[in-house]
């Protein structure tokens, strides 16, 4: 019997039973379904969490108060003569620009509306360190920040919130923490990051938060860092610079630094490790499904072995070799299976296009993607699911003696 014989009879067997292949094949297309669409979604997800990140700045370090790797007893606070000391191009050649940043929440209100959003202090340097663009109005300049101006920028979610637009709102008047600020431009939705949300927040001159708004306990104290590299390939010595300069003005004993250096890089492995995690467990539950769908084909194969003992007695009888009888239940199983895995694949994908799509409508920038190797994947183990359930079914009927198969009631 030649494999194009085989699979005819195949077809024709399942063919004489619909409903009951048509039942058995459904937990197949459950399964495969479930395996495509968790591992698209998996996979979108650490494409837009890593794009996110990507966002945030080139060549960008990232430098907070406290060792995140171990317990540090009253570290000291970053301060401006610390970020004027890593500014130093003779201390630090591999540094190009250093941006402080005050950070806190606080009430804005316009027009009887208001939100409580994050309050950025910056300096002029933070907007090009963060890839921040303005859909309308200027960036903060030197003259602001020397003279502590009542100035604002809006981010586009806080812009939506207050005035319904984020356009026509330079030069409109909006109250933080109850004091007056004039609107100077708006700036571009980026959507979420490593710090919450780049949309809804407002930035000040850094000397205005640090006088009328943010309040902290040390004299020119700051909450984070932000230090560019010259180049991608610099980072890494801009950053052991940085920790030096710090170790030096800090004081630390050996090994035991009272800061943490973070890189775009850290941030980046960080979360792909995290994503690509959450993807293997997702797939991992919906690969049960897909063992449970091969359960079902090893039951109606059993069934079918059961019903059809006479046929395989006669066919034995006629001739057939046990090899014929193995190829034949065996290549209905993987039948079973390979339909079932089509119709799961595009099932799948429709899945993945329906979450895309509303992801999209709530404003979520997600893209459930679909790879070939997840393709591939869900194609060769359902295939493997149809052969390793269909073995001992085929087996067994092609160990029947033929005559107690043809004496089989």
């Amino acid at each position: 019997m030649n494999i194009a014989q085989s699979i005819l009879e195949a077809l024709e067997s399942l063919n004489a039973n619909k409903l009951r292949s048509g039942l058995t094949i459904l937990g197949i297309v459950i399964g495969v379904a479930a395996v495509i669409a968790m591992l698209a979604i998996g996979e979108g997800a650490q494409q837009t969490i890593t794009g996110s990140i990507s966002g945030i700045g080139t060549n960008l370090l990232f430098v907070f108060r406290g060792n995140m790797m171990q317990e540090v007893r009253n570290p000291k606070p970053l301060t401006l003569e610390d970020a004027n000391a890593i500014a130093d191009p003779f201390a630090a050649p591999s540094v190009a620009a250093v941006a402080p940043v005050l950070r806190g929440n606080g009430e804005i209100a316009a027009g009887g509306k208001r939100t409580t959003t994050t309050i950025v202090g910056a300096t002029p340097d933070y907007f090009p360190l963060r890839n921040y663009t303005l859909s309308e109005g200027e960036y903060l300049t030197e003259e602001y920040l020397l003279g502590r101006a009542s100035v604002v920028l809006l981010g586009s979610e806080v812009a939506d919130k207050l005035f319904g637009r984020q356009e026509g709102i330079v030069g409109e008047t909006v109250r933080i923490e109850g004091q007056p600020f004039r609107v100077i431009g708006v700036l571009a939705s980026k959507g979420g990051g490593m710090l919450g949300s780049e949309d809804d927040r407002v930035v000040v001159p850094f000397s205005t938060a640090q006088a009328r708004l943010i309040h902290r306990s040390g004299r020119n104290r700051i909450d984070l860092l932000l230090v560019q590299a010259v180049s991608a390939a610099a980072a890494l010595q801009a950053s052991e610079e940085v920790s030096q300069i710090l170790r030096q003005r800090h004081r630390t004993a050996i090994g035991v630094d009272d800061f943490t250096v973070f890189s775009q890089k850290d941030f980046l492995s960080t979360a792909q490790t995290i994503t690509s995690v959450l993807t293997i467990f997702l797939g991992g539950i919906a690969g049960i499904s897909l063992l449970v769908g091969g359960i079902g084909i090893m039951n109606i194969m059993l069934v079918s072995v059961t019903e059809r003992t006479r046929e395989i007695g006669l066919r034995k009888a006629l001739g057939a070799r046990k090899r014929d009888i193995l190829i034949q239940f065996l290549t209905e199983s993987s039948s079973l299976s390979l339909i079932g895995g089509v119709i799961g694949i595009a099932l799948g994908w429709l899945i993945s296009f329906i979450v895309g799509r509303i992801a999209a409508n709530s404003g979520t920038p997600f893209n459930p993607s679909i790879g070939v190797n997840a393709v591939l994947l869900a194609t060769l183990f359902s295939a493997a699911v149809g052969l390793f359930f269909g073995i001992y079914p085929a087996s067994r009927a092609a160990n029947l003696e033929p005559v107690e198969a043809l004496r089989y009631e």
